[in-house]
């Protein structure tokens, strides 16, 4: 799950060159979404994120 309020959206998000599984994407500056299919729960996008955007 995002926050997507608690995404700053002026960065390219960081989190989405961690993911091995490619289930983030980012349109332009927007909070990333979550492909719900190709996410297995890994948590490196929570561990990465230093704005708690990510939950497990």
């Amino acid at each position: 799950m995002i926050k997507k309020e608690k995404c700053p959206k002026c960065i390219k998000c960081p989190a989405i060159n961690v993911c091995p599984n490619q289930a983030l994407t980012q349109n332009t500056l927007q909070a990333p979404e979550v492909d719900i299919d190709k996410c297995t729960e890994c948590r490196k996008c929570v561990r990465l994120c230093p704005f708690k955007v990510f939950e497990s």
